[in-house]
């Protein structure tokens, strides 16, 4: 430690994003579950006892992992929405939908390691605590649903026979889900180029969903 709490905080910080890198990279290539903290600390060239001052346990480091990643992707996301708020509810539920194509063609890593933590996680005895920094991203992306889905009850352009939370979940999980299995190779192999039946979902559930 120095005596400028100031600097001392922001190489802190340097060293933590440090570590999250390494152990991206680790668990975008192997599963979580055998990915060691020991492990990380070699990718990070850096002692075990470093990674353990920053983060207590594994999970904490997942978890803390798991909030960055999507916090961060959705910010750069969100700089591609007009800044005026000009569109109507339907091209902003249009973008959302292409935010998932845009995950499987420029963002595969942050799918094979979103299908590896949800495996790690649901394995783990986790706390309401420890979940928190993550569901609050969640919580987010469900926020910013919400506003589209407010809007379409002025604008109209949004059917709103089905239930917010409904259309919420059903797209949600179809486009990720859908995108995610592109990504880590679960899926048949037609012949069919992956965005092109992710584009067909898409296109299926702007006929469900919008009001043409």
């Amino acid at each position: 430690m120095s005596n400028n709490p100031e600097k001392d905080a922001i190489r802190a910080e340097a060293r933590k994003r440090e570590i999250m890198d390494a152990a991206f990279r680790l668990f975008t290539e192997r599963s979580i579950d055998k990915v060691t903290m020991n492990d990380v600390a070699d990718a990070a060239g850096i002692g075990v006892a470093t990674v353990y001052r920053h983060f207590k346990t594994k999970p904490d480091l997942v978890l803390a992992l798991g909030a960055r990643v999507w916090r961060e992707y959705m910010a750069e996301n969100s700089q591609r929405l007009p800044h005026d708020g000009g569109w109507p509810a339907s091209r902003v539920y249009e973008f959302f939908l292409d935010s998932f194509i845009d995950l499987y063609l420029n963002h595969r890593e942050l799918l094979r390691f979103n299908q590896m933590f949800n495996i790690y996680v649901r394995g783990e005895d986790l706390s309401p605590e420890q979940l928190a920094s993550y569901n609050a991203v969640i919580a987010a992306l469900a926020e910013r649903f919400h506003a589209v889905y407010e809007q379409a009850r002025s604008d109209g352009s949004l059917r709103l026979d089905t239930p917010e939370k409904e259309m919420f979940s059903t797209t949600l999980h179809l486009m990720l889900a859908a995108a995610t299995r592109y990504a880590v190779g679960l899926v048949y192999d037609g012949g069919v180029p992956p965005e092109k039946e992710l584009a067909l979902l898409k296109d299926m559930l702007m006929e469900r969903y919008t009001v043409t």
